[in-house]
């Protein structure tokens, strides 16, 4: 039997990577989509081969070919649809930020506890073969004691001095409620902050956060730079924003005994190459381009984390712990102070 896919919102996102991405995962259907427009959801079922169309987000939970559910809707709503989709036994993968606030964090990873489904967070970055080797080198005692970390994802359009305002269904990504209270934080810059969480094996204990927004005047940013503490010692950096044209999405490990630098793989495609230069080991590898090569790996490894009953590879205490991070980020932001990250037990 195929493992059966709901896809929450027919937006953008679900419409060039997630659809794609389930059709082309080993082992898997698109079995439903919901939007509260029904002639969206038809067109969007009828353009990836949906089983059915819903704009009645209790019809897709109710529909026995759904196995899981993809939420790709604005980010406020992730936890109320994740907690329903729990609630009536569909396992649940949600795009980041997994939630705005920590509290709706706390419920919604209690919830699928509770329910004994699976949570994950679309971490799509831990999927990239560059990545997995620097993990696994970290984690080996490569590079000794890391003491370094930095990670940029940004972008930007030569002569734009400024991002222009989302139009249709992408307002929201203007709506600071909707949003979470950042924008370029929100939409990469969580990445960066779990792909540096991933790689050194270590949690965040406390942020600081430079950027032009989050102020009356301008609520929310378009250029962020944060410098992190982990729990180990290591000292990190993040750069994301959207008026960085020519931008290239690197990132760099430095420990005692050597450095793992990778070149343009903070990107959602499967490109780019890592270097390797320590004292044990030399090598540098490259990747090909895939356009949704990490999308179609996470797609089945959430799969297999279902059927094996294991935890995914981004799981939702990692959403929890970003969500975390994230909050203290804004905070700072706001502030102007250093912020600590005090983990929640759940």
């Amino acid at each position: 039997m195929a493992f059966g896919w709901g896809i929450v919102s027919a937006g953008l996102h679900s419409e060039n990577k997630i659809a794609p991405a389930i059709n082309a995962a080993a082992g898997s259907e698109l079995a439903a989509v919901y939007s509260r427009d029904q002639g969206r959801a038809d067109a969007f079922a009828a353009r990836h081969g949906a089983g059915a169309a819903y704009s009645s987000l209790d019809d897709l939970l109710a529909d026995s070919r759904v196995d899981a559910v993809f939420i790709a809707s604005p980010n406020s709503l992730h936890a109320d649809q994740g907690i329903r989709a729990a609630q009536a036994g569909k396992h649940v993968l949600t795009e980041k930020p997994m939630t705005t606030t920590l509290a709706d964090a706390v419920e919604l990873v209690r919830a699928c506890r509770a329910a004994g489904v699976k949570l994950g967070v679309g971490f799509e970055l831990r999927h990239n073969p560059g990545h997995l080797l620097a993990r696994d080198l970290v984690a080996q005692d490569a590079l000794g004691r890391v003491t370094l970390a930095q990670g940029q994802w940004g972008f930007g359009n030569r002569g734009q001095d400024t991002f222009p305002p989302r139009t249709g269904l992408r307002q929201w990504w203007d709506d600071p409620d909707a949003i979470g209270g950042a924008s370029t934080m929100m939409g990469t810059g969580v990445h960066v902050v779990d792909l540096l969480r991933f790689m050194l094996g270590q949690e965040v204990t406390e942020v600081t956060a430079l950027t032009d927004g989050q102020r009356p005047e301008r609520p929310l940013e378009q250029m962020a730079a944060v410098s992190l503490r982990f729990a180990e010692g290591t000292l990190g950096t993040v750069i994301c924003g959207r008026l960085l044209p020519d931008s290239r999405n690197d990132f760099a490990l430095y420990g005692i005994n050597g450095r793992i630098t990778g070149k343009a793989t903070l990107w959602e495609a499967q490109q780019g190459e890592v270097e390797v230069t320590t004292e044990t080991v030399n090598r540098t590898d490259a990747y090909p381009g895939s356009y949704l090569g990490n999308f179609i790996a996470q797609m089945e490894d959430f799969q297999r984390a279902v059927e094996e009953n294991r935890e995914p590879a981004a799981t939702g205490l990692d959403g929890l712990r970003v969500v975390e991070a994230t909050l203290a980020m804004i905070e700072s932001a706001r502030t102007g102070r250093a912020v600590k990250v005090e983990p929640v037990a759940v």
